[in-house]
């Protein structure tokens, strides 16, 4: 929980994103100088945690090459980056530094449509990123399982996602700069393979497989599915604004550092491997790039390669666990979720929020890789809509609101940034199947249930609810109305 320390002359209402001289400390801490301020996180890390939100490097890129071939598989990690990772960067750049609070995108939606609609998109974000992390353990157990069978299925199988999950809840569960660092680690060992494949790659390169391309003989649901599955979740970052170092400064530098890190960690090993092997798309699937890395550099980089994967999903897992269990944490202290979801554990780490994530992973991780990519991506499109109206819309209500980080070219500009990407989602949801349109959509009915049966609780008082005061309302002198209620 935090504790707001502010001037005792301090004014009831603040004006919209202003915010006082005060500084966050955790309660037990002594405030001002005094305070403990080792646990925030600062930018290296939050480059690294960005990394992993998003991408992890290139482990499950495999996919759009088997889609499309090397041609429509390069120019989609650059293109698309274009048209959606920059677009949704940028965003969470203005708008996290605009709310610097757990909550995130949450309180971006609830500023501009309500509380209801920044509960449906707390419920879609939360359920799209559980159903994100179960994807780890099954790309962690496919890298493996070319070296121990065993792992392909079964008892085996199910015994070795338990207990990944449950060694990786733990990490989470003893803090933040941890998982921080940690990610600085695994990120640096899990590139390094694809560095050294390069160098050994050179006298195998030929640059005419790069161009093998067929229009006629594309599977757009997998190829759309697979590039955004590997180039989005930008915003996650926002729910862990509260816990970094400075958010005004450090989050804008880190979400630019971290693009180049994420373009660069896919399209470089995709030249690698497309340029150095024949190409048979049909080979080419989540896994292939250790097969890859035999056939260049032998069993040796073929071992380093499968360990840079495990330890990649590994630090995919924590960061996203992060981020899931401080957005309900968030939520909590916003009073859109039982007071439990807000208490910490010793580690300053929301307990409940780990466990409930946790709970999550375990239970979805028995579904297929593509399975669990189109069920994500089509939640999380909507999220993304969501995100989109807010963002226009406090543009048009609250323009002259203080921004650390403003996106340049006024609010013209921000509807124009905001087509492409909208497309996109468009593109992306009529590609979806049935079967996940179907399941989506009932998750998503759950949600709009879900809040007024909440409200209801809360109004019985069978469970306690609670606004935390040291979060600032956003109002402004012309609308005395609290934008986040």
């Amino acid at each position: 929980m935090k504790l707001r320390i502010a001037a005792a002359n301090r004014q009831a209402s603040i004006q919209m994103g202003e915010f006082t001289g005060g500084e966050y400390v955790t309660v037990g801490e002594l405030p001002s100088s005094m305070a403990n301020h080792s646990r925030k996180v600062s930018v290296l890390p939050l480059v690294f945690l960005i990394f992993y939100e998003v991408s992890g490097g290139p482990f499950g890129v495999e996919d759009t090459v088997q889609a499309a071939g090397p041609l429509l598989a390069l120019l989609g990690f650059l293109v698309f980056p274009l048209i959606w990772s920059v677009p949704e960067a940028l965003i969470t750049a203005e708008m996290g530094t605009m709310f610097p609070e757990n909550s995130g995108y949450v309180v971006w939606v609830s500023s501009a449509l309500g509380p209801y609609w920044g509960f449906q998109q707390g419920w879609m974000k939360w359920l799209s990123g559980v159903i994100d992390n179960a994807l780890y353990p099954v790309l962690f157990l496919d890298y493996l399982k070319s070296g121990i069978p065993a792992l392909g299925g079964g008892l085996p199988r199910v015994v070795a996602t338990w207990g990944l999950t449950i060694v990786l809840t733990y990490l989470n569960y003893r803090g933040l700069t941890i998982v921080g660092w940690v990610a600085v680690c695994l990120g640096v060992f899990s590139l390094l393979p694809f560095v050294v494949m390069g160098f050994l790659a050179i006298p195998d390169l030929k640059p005419s497989r790069w161009a093998v391309a067929n229009l006629n003989d594309v599977d757009w649901n997998l190829y759309l599915n697979t590039l955004f599955w590997n180039l989005n979740y930008w915003d996650s970052i926002s729910t862990l604004a509260g816990e970094v170092e400075n958010p005004k400064k450090t989050l804008p530098r880190a979400l630019f550092y971290a693009v180049i890190l994420v373009v660069l960690g896919y399209f470089f090993p995709l030249l690698i491997g497309t340029g150095a092997v024949p190409v048979n798309r049909e080979l080419w699937t989540d896994g292939y790039f250790s097969d890859i890395a035999l056939i260049i550099g032998g069993a040796w980089l073929r071992w380093w390669l499968q360990a840079a994967a495990a330890m990649s999903n590994m630090g995919m897992f924590v960061a996203e666990m992060s981020s899931d269990s401080f957005q309900l944490l968030g939520m909590a202290e916003r009073g859109m979720l039982p007071e439990f979801f807000s208490k910490r554990s010793r580690h300053g780490t929301p307990l409940i929020g780990i466990l409930f994530s946790a709970s999550g992973v375990i239970l979805l991780s028995w579904l297929s890789f593509q399975e669990i990519v189109a069920a994500e991506n089509f939640l999380y499109c909507f999220g993304m809509i969501l995100e989109f109206i807010a963002f226009i819309l406090l543009r048009i209500k609250h323009p002259n609101a203080s921004r650390p980080y403003k996106i340049p070219g006024g609010t013209a500009g921000a509807i124009l940034m905001c087509i492409p990407p909208t497309i996109l989602i468009c593109v992306v949801l009529f590609f979806s199947s049935l079967k996940v349109m179907v399941i989506s959509l009932i998750a998503m009915a759950i949600g709009f249930v879900m809040q007024p049966c909440l409200k209801f609780m809360e109004k019985k008082r069978w469970m306690k609810f609670s606004h935390s005061s040291e979060l600032p309302d956003f109002g402004n002198q012309e609308d005395t109305r609290s934008l986040v209620h």
